[in-house]
C-alpha cells in the first residue's frame, strides 16, 4: 500500500473525533484511516467494525481500539486466498506487534481492565448514553488515539516514510 506522509497527531485527532461523534472506539479507529483503503466501502467498514465496540459487543473483552487496528491490519495485510500460511503468519505477526505495543503503553489489552471495571460480568447490550459525565469517566477517546498512533507508526516505518508528529 503506497501513500505519502501521514501525519502521526492528526490522524489520532481524527480517531478520537470519530469517537466523540457518536461511532464506537473500533469503528472510530478504522474511520480514521478508511481513505488509505480505497478498494473498501468506507460504509460496510464501520459496519464490519460495529460488533467490536465496548470489547466486542459491550463483552468488555478485547478493547476495540484494539481490533480496530486488527481490521486495519487485515485490510493492509491480510489474504483472501484460503490456505496461505505465509501471508496469515505476516498477518498475524502485525496483529502481534500492534498488540504488543498497544499493551506496553496502556497495560492491558482488555477493555474491561482499561476502564476500570473488573467486574466480569456481561452488561446489558444498551451503549451508554453519551453524555459529558460518560466522557469525563471513559478513557476511550485517549485510547482511540493512541491506537491510531501506532497504526500511523506502523505505516510510516512500513513505508520508509518519515514520521511527521
Amino acid at each position: 500500500m503506497k501513500h505519502d506522509a501521514i501525519d502521526i497527531e492528526e490522524r489520532a485527532l481524527l480517531g478520537e473525533q470519530n469517537f466523540l461523534k457518536g461511532f464506537n472506539c473500533a469503528q472510530s479507529v478504522v474511520a480514521a484511516f478508511a481513505d488509505l483503503f480505497p478498494e473498501a466501502d468506507e460504509q460496510q467498514l464501520l459496519k464490519v467494525a460495529a460488533s467490536f465496540g465496548g470489547g466486542m459487543g459491550r463483552l468488555r473483552m478485547t478493547c476495540g481500539a484494539v481490533t480496530g487496528m486488527f481490521m486495519l491490519a487485515g485490510l493492509e495485510n491480510g489474504s483472501s486466498t484460503p490456505g496461505n500460511l505465509d501471508a496469515r503468519a505476516r498477518n498475524y505477526a502485525l496483529v502481534q506487534q500492534l498488540a504488543a505495543e498497544f499493551k506496553q503503553e496502556n497495560d492491558s489489552l482488555i477493555c474491561e481492565q482499561l476502564l476500570g471495571m473488573r467486574s466480569g460480568q456481561i452488561e446489558p447490550p444498551r451503549p451508554s448514553e453519551r453524555t459529558t459525565e460518560y466522557y469525563r469517566s471513559r478513557p476511550c477517546p485517549k485510547l482511540v488515539a493512541c491506537a491510531c498512533r501506532i497504526f500511523a507508526r506502523h505505516l510510516m516505518k512500513d513505508e520508509g516514510l518519515e514520521m511527521r508528529d
